[in-house]
């Protein structure tokens, strides 16, 4: 059963006059308007960037100043002039410089133990959830009950996802941990550490080396695994794609909308570089480990945006490079700014699994209790 404590009301589309519980009163506008109209869309997008933005210092658009230190951390590319921030608020420029965080000492994380079999997007085929992989990369033959998973989650994004379900990565702690820091609770029973956020790319020379430090430090089965929205700069995420590759873990894309005008509507900047980093990927690497698969996407299925329309975009993106890549469909559940919109229907899910499964082997849908049911199969 889905406990609701709200009431879900119709909203006008500012640009269509349509009227629906699907329309996100935050952003003012329909998904059809910020798909068949992009242009007329973009004042509303940035405007609701910006109001999401602001209250946390944050800029409302990836800064672009002409002489500035550029960061090529991620895709945004930010140009800081004196005193400006990164859109990630991770680098500030000051004095001439980098400050702030985006060292490979340093880092703004938290980290906690995840028992298995944890809510991993990948657990449905994973080494962790399923054994797959056994003895090579996992520890059991079936889910690895008494391990944990290492759960890394950093502060600051290279995104601005209206719906994001971990918005507290926008509240940086005071105080930078250290590699030290993070090798600390290295134990026995950790099979996996995964890195998500927030999102890793502003980060990932930090967790590069963390890892390769707690690689060391474990000389037995340890899976490094990322989640993440892909965009981050090619040469770090082929690095981290390597050490999956050699670990028996998993690199997860959240591809969150493959039409560029709702990417800028839901997540405030382009996502182009994800599809690009995916491909890279699943070109060089899949292959060297197709039976425990280095490379899965997931889409959160947003209500009234993320439609069929964007899932069978992605799946025919997926289906062209290997249509055996895993594919999960994640019910959403209401969060940040987009609290007034319904949770994903069981309708909703059932259609995007349809279309997704006309073009791949391999779709999951996850976030069933969101749904109300207990099986994928209740889908059918």
């Amino acid at each position: 059963m889905i406990f609701r404590f709200f009431e879900p009301k119709e909203v006008i589309c500012q640009l269509c006059g349509s009227m629906s519980v699907e329309i996100s009163e935050f952003l003012g506008i329909c998904g059809d308007c910020i798909r068949e109209d992009p242009s007329s869309s973009l004042p509303y997008i940035k405007m609701a960037h910006k109001k999401a933005r602001i209250p946390y210092g944050l800029p409302a658009e990836p800064p672009k100043t002409s002489g500035g230190i550029q960061c090529n951390f991620c895709s945004n590319q930010c140009s800081l002039g004196e005193g400006e921030i990164g859109y990630c608020g991770i680098r500030k420029n000051e004095n001439g410089r980098f400050t702030r965080v985006g060292t490979e000492e340093y880092a703004l994380f938290h980290a906690y133990l995840d028992p298995h079999v944890t809510n991993c997007c990948a657990a449905w085929f994973c080494p962790a959830g399923t054994g797959q992989g056994y003895p090579k990369y996992a520890y059991r033959e079936g889910p690895e009950h008494g391990y944990s998973n290492l759960a890394v989650f950093f502060y600051g994004c290279n995104f601005s996802c209206l719906f994001c379900q971990n918005a507290s990565h926008k509240e940086f702690p005071n105080r930078l941990m250290s590699v030290d820091d993070f090798i600390k609770p290295i134990k026995q029973e950790i099979s996996c550490i995964c890195f998500f956020g927030g999102s890793p790319e502003p980060q990932l020379p930090f967790a590069l080396k963390a890892s390769k430090r707690a690689l060391e430090l474990k000389k037995n089965k340890l899976r490094i695994c990322w989640e993440w929205n892909g965009c981050g700069n090619p040469s770090f995420v082929r690095k981290a794609a390597q050490l999956s590759l050699e670990t028996g873990g998993n690199i997860k894309f959240d591809l969150k909308a493959a039409t560029h005008s709702l990417s800028l509507a839901l997540s405030g900047v382009d996502n182009t570089q994800a599809f690009e980093n995916f491909k890279m990927i699943a070109t060089e690497f899949y292959d060297k480990r197709p039976d425990v698969p280095v490379l899965m996407a997931s889409t959160l299925l947003v209500p009234g945006y993320v439609t069929t329309v964007e899932v069978e975009k992605i799946a025919n993106f997926i289906a062209e490079i290997n249509p055996d890549i895993p594919y999960s469909l994640l019910a959403f559940y209401p969060a940040f700014k987009m609290m007034d919109l319904s949770p994903t229907s069981q309708a909703h899910a059932s259609r995007c699994y349809q279309v997704a499964k006309k073009y791949l082997n391999r779709v999951n849908v996850g976030n069933l209790h969101i749904l109300g049911i207990r099986a994928q199969n209740e889908l059918l």
